[in-house]
């Protein structure tokens, strides 16, 4: 039996020799179970080759530096690009969909068939034990390092890919809500963010100081697109009038001061959302208490408050006869007001609903007759005041949000 070898001669040569074979192996080995990486190494087999190459240079020159321990005293440099190679594939594998957990698995049996092939020809060679176990670590060391450059590259590549699609989705929300949305650009813009265009959208909206409104969106579906604007924060939703999803948006908005806007197609979101904003300030304002608020139940409301100053021109027109009355006289007309025109003069109905005697219903409309005289049984007129007292009696002007 020859005595073992303390030197290394010749074992560059050798393992250079088995290069090509350790490639042919590694990718039989892989074609079973991953035959797309198998490809790789066949289509990049100069690269990979190179990296071996260099590799196995400084694997032999630190095989006998080990310290008392058994560990390698040297480091393994870098420099020679295989960080950027390993990182691209790191890459290639996220946006290819694919795990990293697999390429790393895959990097082991490609070490596992290298190391085999240098025990063959350390163990041809002869060399002392402690040259093979600096060999061992620094084999695996390597390995190690690829996969550590991998894995930063797949992570890499997944940061910026969200930080992308972001972007793009952003994008796409401002060209929703702008007039310039036009099919084909709203179709363009949406294939470059990865949305799939619906055929019918809504805007949800959650007030600002609404920290659970935020949480909620912050947990809404990737195919709704986030709504991200100074004092303008909310969703785009689509297919929102589909079976069942109205009650799940309602069960997830309880308890946030939400507004749902109207359904729409697509090209109508702007509309959606002017609509949903006047319905978020009537939800402030206490008009439309409802929470979550569905604005298309609320359309007579949104239209009469649409423009909060024309309301109260048409209020102080109409209710002009009640001016000279005292504020709390002219408040309990009002209230008598409102309910006569809903009930269509039912004195007891009045009566329930203002929680008086019908003998109290009576005097104050002979008080609103006497104010008002004949045009109180003006139809027109009565379609008026009812447009401005049946979501409440004017409140003070500083009392109203405007905005």
């Amino acid at each position: 039996m020859d005595t073992p070898g303390t030197g290394t001669d010749g074992l560059v040569e050798a393992l250079l020799a088995r290069v090509p074979a350790v490639l042919e192996e590694v990718s039989a080995a892989l074609l079973t179970e991953w035959p797309d990486y198998a490809r790789f190494v066949d289509a990049n087999r100069v690269e990979v080759a190179a990296a071996a190459h260099h590799a196995l240079h400084h694997l032999v020159a630190t095989s006998n530096e080990v310290d008392a321990t058994g560990d390698l005293v040297g480091e393994y440099p870098s420099g020679f690009g295989e960080q950027e190679l390993f990182e691209e594939i790191g890459r290639t594998q996220w946006r290819e969909g694919r795990d990293v957990s697999t390429l790393l698995s895959a990097f082991q049996l490609g070490a596992r068939v290298f190391w085999r092939h240098v025990a063959l020809v350390a163990v041809e060679l002869n060399l002392e034990p402690a040259v093979l176990a600096g060999l061992a670590e620094g084999v695996f060391a390597f390995v190690d390092r690829l996969s550590s450059s991998a894995a930063h590259g797949f992570v890499l590549e997944q940061s910026e890919a969200a930080v992308a699609r972001e972007r793009l989705r952003e994008e796409l929300v401002e060209l929703l809500l702008s007039d310039r949305a036009t099919e084909g650009a709203v179709q363009a813009a949406a294939a470059r963010a990865g949305w799939q265009v619906p055929q019918e959208v809504a805007v949800v909206l959650v007030q600002d100081d609404s920290l659970l409104g935020h949480g909620v969106l912050s947990r809404f579906d990737p195919a709704s697109l986030l709504i991200n604007r100074a004092r303008l924060s909310g969703a785009i939703v689509p297919d929102p009038a589909q079976s069942g999803r109205r009650q799940r948006l309602a069960g997830m908005l309880r308890g946030t001061r939400a507004v749902v806007g109207p359904t729409v197609t697509p090209d109508r979101l702007p509309a959606s959302l002017h609509i949903a904003e006047v319905a978020a300030r009537l939800q402030r304002t206490g008009v439309l208490p409802e929470d979550p608020v569905f604005a298309e139940e609320h359309l007579d409301a949104i239209i009469v408050h649409r423009d909060a100053r024309l309301l109260e021109v048409l209020r102080a027109q109409v209710l002009r006869p009640l001016e000279a009355s005292a504020p709390a006289s002219r408040e309990r007309l009002c209230e008598t007001l409102s309910a006569y025109l809903r009930h269509l003069g039912d004195r007891q109905a009045m009566a329930a609903e203002l929680h008086v005697h019908p003998q109290t219903v009576r005097y104050r409309l002979a008080r609103l007759h006497e104010l008002f005289g004949p045009q109180l049984d003006d139809p027109e007129n009565r379609a008026r005041l009812l447009l401005a007292l049946a979501w409440g009696a004017p409140r003070p002007p500083e009392a109203e949000d405007v905005r």
